[in-house]
């Protein structure tokens, strides 16, 4: 299969694209540039427009509603579809599922509420550094479809979220799910019911041959019976594998090592070997706002970890730094609430070793009013904003 595929299976529905952002406007690109001649319909909130007269719009607050008037609604992932109903005769898809249907070449999916990122980049080091032909693409920002006429030859690494995995009906050949928590709750109807299915379609459709590779701590909690699907499982232990992982400043902590090795068990299947794991890890530079290093001011290490947006991500960051900055003098935490329980992460704020807690909102504030006349190791101080 390949795109001749895809726009034979597309040319003659009628087509919404639902969402006209990065992954909208790719969506538009790609279908017109293979059929130039073909009327489309465009769908948001918004009210957006191009300069096409074969397109016509169906936007503003009700652009939800008219879903039954089409044969095939292209999804952009950040839509949530809380109450929203359309017919059997529409099918509601998006481009990572597009992409697994059609590709010819092999996928490496990987998703998790924390760790997609820094395993995706791993993996495709890892796979470059064996000699391997392989692209990063996906929920980083490159959207799949473009990258629709990969070869046999070449390996799609590809990050999705659980936005984009929400109507995908096909699973990647190796699969990786690194954790679940809390997240997001406020995108899906029946909370993290419905946000854990989402990611769970990464492994539901695998095939024999595939290989499943998920989070051996975690476990999968009862969420998923592992044996349901016929793919090779690969459990991956938190920092005790024993798999010599290599030090990287890059890369502090269990969390981030077991991310490695999520990476190099999935390169593994394609033949890397160790060496090319060691000279992807050396090679490694950090991502932006993940336990990033950016700075010492005044004798204080500063790290960014905005991305640590789920409580369990926050605790990581501050333990795989507490050996290099010991103490840690002040943490900022707050943020979108996205009604996720804070509990454990306010019993662990109470009693962390912590001595400045900056509370920003929503959340932040949300968590110190929760602790207010509880007696905490750290001085909490909430904030409005960031100005000196």
């Amino acid at each position: 299969m390949s795109t001749s595929d895809f726009i034979n299976y597309v040319k003659d529905k009628n087509i919404l694209i639902l969402g006209f952002g990065r992954e909208g406007r790719s969506t538009y690109g790609f279908i017109r540039r293979h059929l130039p001649d073909k009327p489309l319909t465009i769908g948001d909130l918004n009210d957006v427009r191009v300069d096409d007269p074969l397109v016509s719009y169906d936007c503003g607050e009700g652009y939800l509603s008219h879903l039954d008037r089409y044969g095939l609604v292209f999804k952009s992932p950040g839509i949530p579809f809380i109450d929203v109903s359309w017919p059997d005769s529409t099918e509601i898809t998006c481009q990572t599922d597009m992409f697994l249907r059609f590709c010819e070449c092999p996928v490496v999916g990987i998703t998790g509420t924390k760790g997609k990122t820094t395993t995706s980049t791993l993996t495709h080091s890892i796979l470059t550094h064996a000699g391997l032909k392989a692209s990063l693409i996906g929920n980083m920002g490159v959207p799949v479809l473009d990258y629709l006429d990969m070869g046999r030859d070449e390996i799609a690494v590809i990050e999705m979220s659980s936005h984009q995995l929400e109507f995908t009906r096909t699973s990647p050949h190796v699969a990786i799910l690194t954790n679940v928590y809390e997240e997001h709750l406020d995108h899906y109807e029946g909370g993290m019911t419905g946000y854990v299915n989402a990611k769970l379609n990464i492994v539901r459709h695998q095939k024999p041959g595939d290989v499943f590779i998920y989070n051996a701590t975690q476990g999968l909690n009862g969420w998923f019976d592992p044996d349901s699907v016929p793919s090779e499982k690969i459990s991956v232990p938190l920092g005790n594998s024993g798999l010599d992982v290599p030090q990287s400043s890059w890369l502090p902590g269990d969390h981030n090592r077991q991310d490695v090795e999520y990476a190099f068990s999935a390169a593994k299947q394609f033949g890397a070997d160790e060496a090319a794991m060691r000279a992807a890890v050396a090679d490694f530079r950090g991502i932006e706002h993940r336990l990033e290093r950016f700075g010492e001011f005044g004798g204080v290490v500063w790290y960014d970890d905005a991305i640590a947006t789920a409580p369990f991500a926050t605790i990581c960051g501050v333990r795989a730094v507490t050996g290099e900055v010991c103490p840690v003098g002040t943490l900022i935490i707050g943020g979108l609430d996205r009604e996720i329980s804070y509990d454990s992460f306010e019993d662990w704020i109470a009693s962390s070793d912590i001595d400045n807690i900056i509370c920003m909102p929503e959340t932040g504030h949300k968590i110190a009013d929760a602790l207010s006349g509880r007696q905490t190791k750290p001085r909490l101080i909430k904030a409005r904003d960031m100005a000196p």
